[in-house]
This record gives C-alpha cells, structure tokens and sequence, in this order.
C-alpha cells in the first residue's frame, strides 16, 4: 500500500475540493482529524469556519457577495456524544440526526446522494470517528454520480477498526481542476501522520494546500483516554 507524506500529496494537485483526514497520532494517545474547503469561484471563496462549542459551522465572510448559500453554508463538524462527525455538507446534520435515532452511519447516508450541482455533482464525503474506552474506530463515506451521470449513485464506505498509529486515511471532492471537475476516484488515500502537536499539523497542511485555491482549515486532536479535543481554525479571509 502506498504511504504518503501529507506534504506530496496536498501538493499533488492544484485543487482538491473539500478534504477530510482522519487517523491516530503516531504516539496512539489521539483521535485526529482535519477538515478543509479550497474554491474557485467568488461565492465559494467567501466563506469563514467559525466554531460553535465542539461544533464548527461555515459562514459568508461577506455577507452581501454570498449568491446561493444552500451549498456553501453548513455545520461541517458536529459532535454526538462519544462519536466526531466530518463531512463536506448538511450532511452533517442527517448523520446527526438519524444516528441520535440509532440508525448507522451508513443507513444515514443512505438517506443522501451526491449535490445537485449540474454539471459537477460534487461527492458528498463523509467521516466519523468512535471513541471509546480509549481506543477508536472510523469510517469514511462518499457518495458520488456514476461517471458524472446524475440517474445513479454510487456509494461507498470504508471502516477502520483499530487503526494503525501514525497513519491518516484521505479522501477529496476532486480529482484535479476541470469543467466539469473530476470526482474522487478510488479509495481513501494512505497518508503519514507525523509526531506533531497541533499547531505543527495545522501549519503542514495550510502550507501545503495550493494558495490560490484554499479558502479555511478545521484541524481537531481527541483525547482518547478522556474524550478532552484541542481545536485550531485557519481561515484565508480575515
């Protein structure tokens, strides 16, 4: 399996999309996982991640530039007792909701496709982390167009159970730039996480995210012995 270093893989290309990272810190003590918008156009740039107690919602930095919120704004990281969900829109809110009703994760999406974005039919990603007697497990979900053809969807999920440390799974909205822009393809990608504090990994990733293109950065340590989390927001407009 190919292992990458966060530093080549962010800057294997110029736009990812949304990304979502999730992994144990090499020393084994905690849950990590990081969040990030990048965007071409105005109204996707126009955003700001502003945290809401353990929560995280997005917001328009200007509010008289933003043109159609229904996709731009949303609670991208929300908190449900013992379990951390990160996704990349109101999907957030479903898993939430439904899981609190004691369906799965996956019954949840089930609930969902991909956005109704024409001609992009941008991936709704998806990822939850499960603390618990201080261990973790998670798992990642995408849901996607079948080759950019909105009649199907397909859907895909992946779980890590006792992950290893020192290692973060990877998935993006994108494959590159493009119009349409390419989905996601393949599994979640193997990255390296280094033995860093949070204010280094934070720094890594903004750094290394294309700088035209990044717009906010969500990056969260959870303790997995006492469930305490340290929470740092990078956002370009300031």
């Amino acid at each position: 399996m190919k292992v990458s270093t966060i530093a080549n893989e962010l800057n294997s290309l110029a736009y990812h999309g949304r990304g979502i990272m999730i992994g144990k810190s090499a020393d084994g003590k905690k849950a990590v996982t990081a969040y990030f918008i990048m965007g071409r156009s105005v109204n996707s740039r126009n955003r700001v991640f502003v945290a809401e107690g353990d929560a995280m919602r997005t917001k328009a930095f200007d509010e008289s530039k933003m043109v159609d919120p229904h996709l731009i704004i949303y609670y991208p990281v929300r908190v449900l007792g013992n379990k951390t969900i990160v996704t990349n829109g109101d999907q957030t809110d479903t898993i939430y909701d439904l899981m609190d009703k004691q369906m799965t994760f996956e019954q949840a999406l089930r609930t969902r496709e991909f956005e109704d974005d024409k001609p992009n039919f941008t991936p709704r990603i998806s990822g939850i982390i499960h603390r618990e007697n201080g261990t973790m497990n998670y798992a990642m979900s995408i849901l996607k167009s079948a080759e950019g053809d909105d009649s199907s969807c397909e859907r895909f999920t992946y779980a890590y159970s006792d992950p290893l440390c020192g290692r973060a799974k990877f998935i993006h909205t994108y494959n590159g730039d493009g119009d349409p822009l390419p989905s996601f393809e393949g599994e979640p990608k193997t990255l390296e996480l280094p033995d860093v504090d949070i204010d280094a990994l934070t720094d890594l990733i903004w750094t290394n995210l294309n700088e035209d293109n990044k717009v906010s950065l969500f990056v969260r340590y959870i303790d997995l012995a006492s469930g305490e989390s340290e929470t740092r927001i990078v956002n370009k407009n300031v």
